[in-house]
């Protein structure tokens, strides 16, 4: 791994959020670093373990497997996959299993496949009930995660997963083990096929009946075509960024292509390197690793690149694993300092295999590491230091290398500023991500993608309290003017909280009409939105007595994303009566199961999770 570097001097106003924060954590964390400082103190988990227990645990094993475990003298590696063969960014980590078996018995250690956890595609199940399921699969996934863990037979781990809920569900389970060292082992994206631009326009033509259904399947066959994640850059690539700025992954490892030969050797790298951190003297646990700082390093890198709103939740959830209180209030704090640096679909035409071939996690970590917005002195799974990440790796006769992030020629330089910048250079000056607050709630806006005229709207509402009535509404050409459309009863305790991507296109329609449009939800949008204003997660959710149940059509409402508010104009609503939810949408794909979650979940701003926050 490369050596690490000193960076300038942090930003007054992120060194002040991160105090705020460890201020603000400093019981639970101190209770979280003991809880794990105390399993720690076990020199070989499974010097504890009763003969009987030791055999089932090994009864599968060679020989001088058998062997080397039950004697508790070389480290036990733990295998938990999210692999499955419909997930296209999870469909290679089939062969994960076996090939970092075989690095990790080079390096010294042994493997065991602990387990798997499910794995939802949002791109699947979007519009669909199962989607009412996705949000909860996160928490699903860290209590599998727990169990594949908890028979206590692990000196470290190597986590394979990386869609969109799958990634910080791993990581919760894996913090109540937080006195192992842990990598996130990702399978990278697939390589590009047709322009998201395109996918997306075809999408506009077909919601407007001017192609066929055929055409818009053969538009989406084109875009997601192989192995690999989707290359927009939604939640999951935004999960594989962030795994880096939290020095969770090998450094580069996020973007490098699905079945390349550089991708095998990152993979192979990362068996012999969770071998390393089980040795005291390179000993790098995940609850150590996931500080105050690491958090902060992610969510400077999220408003950097204007990601995933997504992870305004799930960054608020991994951290309240680590015994750390993060709130919208730091997203805000940051958001005013750090600019937006990246031009990635949908916030712009590239995909993430441009964005790569830019300079990708190395250029972008260099650049805010010298503008000082983001921590160097952290502790990461490839050493001390986060100017480690500034390095790509390189396929050599000897292995993966990291070298330094090199500049290309004058015509690569300027297609990369296309994509990737500076903050000297900034595409723009504020963050790619805004917490909206005022009468209505409070807010996530992704404005990464908006255009300047499309930052303030002001409207009359049309409220709907589900998806499907906005849609029939716009099939029935109902849609004349300015318009805020308001789609309620959307939030965690209502249904799940599914995304809604499905109003993107008619949205970016109404928008292409010369109306001004913006969406206020306490639902999610996908992370592949951000063409017409959106302010998600409101909170508190209609369901929960929010505003959003006092509303009606016609309420005059001002979206702004330059002063930050979100408020209904002229009216008191605090004497209206609040409408009641739709009819019954708890029973049938599984949902039924679920009833408990719902009863039980926070809000958007806790982390939306049913574990106590």
């Amino acid at each position: 791994m490369p050596a690490r570097r000193t960076s300038r001097d942090v930003h007054l106003e992120v060194e002040q959020v991160t105090e705020q924060i460890k201020r603000r954590s400093q019981l639970k964390r101190t209770a979280y670093l003991d809880r794990i400082g105390r399993l720690a103190e076990i020199e070989r988990p499974r010097h504890g373990a009763g003969c009987a227990n030791l055999a089932h645990g090994v009864a599968a094993c060679s020989a001088d497997e058998k062997d080397l475990l039950a004697r508790g003298s070389v480290p036990n590696i733990a295998l938990v996959s999210a692999y499955n063969d419909m997930l296209s960014a999870h469909q290679p980590l089939e062969r994960y299993p076996t090939l970092l078996k075989k690095a990790i018995l080079r390096a010294g250690g042994i493997a065991q496949f602990a387990g798997g956890v499910p794995a939802m595609c949002d791109g699947v199940t979007q519009g669909r009930a199962g989607m009412e399921l996705s949000l909860f699969s996160r928490d699903v996934v860290a209590m599998a995660t727990a169990i594949a863990l908890a028979h206590d037979m692990f000196d470290g781990m190597l986590l394979l997963g990386v869609c969109d809920k799958i990634v910080p569900g791993l990581v919760m389970g894996a913090l109540s083990f937080g006195h192992l060292p842990c990598i996130l082992v990702p399978a990278g994206p697939m390589p590009s096929g047709i322009s998201n631009g395109e996918k997306a326009k075809v999408r506009e033509l077909h919601a407007q009946g001017q192609v066929d259904a055929a055409a818009l399947l053969e538009s989406e066959l084109a875009a997601y075509h192989a192995p690999g994640t989707c290359t927009f850059f939604g939640t999951a690539n935004t999960n594989q960024l962030l795994m880096e700025a939290m020095g969770l992954h090998l450094p580069g490892a996020s973007f490098v292509i699905a079945g390349t030969a550089l991708r095998k050797g990152i993979t192979e790298a990362a068996g012999e390197r969770i071998v390393d951190l089980t040795r005291a003297e390179q000993y790098a646990p995940i609850g150590r690793v996931l500080d105050e700082k690491a958090f902060v390093n992610a969510m400077v890198a999220l408003l950097a690149t204007g990601g995933s709103t997504n992870h305004t939740m799930h960054l608020v959830a991994m951290a309240a694993a680590a015994g750390i209180d993060l709130t919208w209030h730091d997203f805000a704090k940051l958001s005013s300092v750090v600019p937006l640096l990246a031009r990635i679909y949908p916030n712009g035409s590239a995909d993430i295999n441009e964005f790569q071939a830019a300079g990708g996690t190395a250029r972008l970590f260099q650049s805010l590491l010298e503008a000082g917005l983001m921590h160097e002195d952290v502790l990461t799974v490839a050493g001390p230091g986060l100017s480690r990440y500034c390095a790509m790796p390189e396929l050599t006769p000897d292995g993966v290398r990291w070298q330094p992030n090199r500049a290309g020629d004058a015509e690569s330089e300027s297609q990369s500023f296309a994509v990737l910048r500076t903050p000297a250079e900034p595409f723009a000056a504020d963050s790619g991500i805004r917490v909206l607050d005022g009468n209505l709630g409070r807010s996530v806006a992704k404005v990464s993608a908006l255009k300047p005229e499309n930052r303030i709207i002001e409207a009359p509402a049309r409220v709907f309290d589900c998806q499907e009535d906005f849609l029939e509404a716009f099939n029935r050409d109902e849609f004349v003017g300015d318009v805020v459309v308001v789609v309620r009863f959307q939030g965690p305790k209502a249904n799940g909280m599914p995304e809604l991507h499905r109003l993107t296109p008619a949205l970016g329609i109404l928008q292409d009409r010369g109306h001004k449009v913006a969406l206020v939800t306490d639902g999610r949008m996908s992370g592949a939105s951000g063409k017409a204003p959106a302010a998600v997660h409101l909170t508190p959710e209609a369901a929960e007595g929010g505003v959003l149940a006092r509303l009606k059509d016609g309420d005059l409402i001002r979206f702004d994303t330059v002063a930050d508010t979100l408020d209904v104009l002229g009216v008191e609503l605090s004497e209206r009566a609040m409408a009641q939810a739709p009819g019954n949408t708890d029973e049938g794909t599984g949902r039924e199961l679920f009833r408990l979650f719902r009863q039980t979940v926070t809000g958007a701003e806790a982390g939306a999770s049913v574990f106590a926050v």
